[in-house]
C-alpha cells in the first residue's frame, strides 16, 4: 500500500554525520587532555560537539513526519559546530598558539587528508600523541568541512520542501488521491458488465408483459363458443 510517509535514508551513511562524529570524538579527548575538568569550557565544548552530531541524527529521524523540524534541527547542528569552532579558536588565541592559515602547507595537507579519511578510530589515536595546537587545528579544519556539508544538506532540504510541501500538504494530497481512486472504483461497480445482456433481459420483460395483455387462444375459443349459443 502506498503511503505519504516517505522513507528516509540511513543517517549513518551521510558524510556529514561521519565528520561530526569525528569532531565529537576529537573534542571529547581534547578537553580531557588539555583542559581542566573544572573548566566550564570543557563541558561547553563537549556539549556543542554532541549537539552538532545529535541534531543531524534527530533531524534525519524527524524527516519522516516533519520536513520543517528536519530543517530546523539541521540548522541547530550547524550553529552548534560554529560555537565549537569559536571555542577552538579562543583556545589557540589566548595561549598564543598558531591558528593555521588556510593556505599554509599544514592546512592544505590536513584538508586533503580529512577530505578522504573518515575513520574515527584513526583520529582518536592521533589526538593521544599530537600537540594541543595540532589537534585544535585539525578540529577547526574538520568543522569547516562539516559546515560546508551542512549548508549543502540544508539547501537540499529546502528544495525538497518546495517540491514536496510539508507533511500536511502531503497528507491532503494523499487523501484526495485515495478518495478519487475509490470513487472511480464505486462508479465502475455500478455499470453493467455486459450491456447486451441488459437489453435481452429488458426484451424478455417486455414480451412477458405483452403476454399478459393479449388474450390467450383458449380465451378466444371460449368467446366464440359462447357466441355460437346465441340465437
Amino acid at each position: 500500500m502506498s503511503t505519504f510517509l516517505r522513507k528516509k535514508g540511513n543517517y549513518k551513511s551521510l558524510r556529514v554525520y561521519k565528520v561530526s562524529k569525528i569532531i565529537y570524538d576529537i573534542t571529547y579527548l581534547f578537553t580531557r587532555r588539555f583542559l581542566s575538568a573544572r573548566d566550564r569550557t570543557t563541558d561547553q565544548m563537549v556539549q556543542a560537539a554532541r549537539s552538532g552530531k545529535q541534531n543531524i541524527v534527530e533531524g534525519s529521524k524527524a524527516a519522516t513526519t516533519s520536513m520543517e523540524t528536519q530543517l530546523k534541527l539541521t540548522n541547530v547542528a550547524k550553529a552548534s559546530l560554529q560555537e565549537l569552532l569559536e571555542d577552538y579558536e579562543d583556545y589557540l588565541r589566548v595561549r598564543e598558539l598558531t591558528i593555521w592559515d588556510k593556505d599554509s602547507e599544514k592546512a592544505l595537507q590536513t584538508r586533503r587528508f580529512c577530505a578522504t579519511h573518515l575513520d574515527d578510530a584513526y583520529y582518536r589515536e592521533a589526538v593521544k600523541v599530537r600537540s594541543d595546537e595540532t589537534v585544535a587545528n585539525i578540529a577547526i579544519i574538520l568543522i569547516h568541512q562539516a559546515d560546508v556539508l551542512l549548508q549543502g544538506l540544508i539547501n537540499r532540504q529546502q528544495s525538497d520542501f518546495l517540491a514536496q510541501g510539508g507533511i500536511r500538504e502531503q497528507m491532503s494530497q494523499a487523501r484526495r488521491q485515495w478518495r478519487s481512486a475509490h470513487a472511480s472504483a464505486s462508479v465502475s461497480e455500478l455499470k453493467p458488465s455486459d450491456p447486451s445482456s441488459l437489453s435481452v433481459r429488458e426484451g424478455s420483460l417486455t414480451l412477458a408483459k405483452l403476454d399478459k395483455e393479449v388474450p390467450s387462444a383458449r380465451e378466444n375459443s371460449l368467446t366464440l363458443a359462447e357466441t355460437d349459443n346465441i340465437e
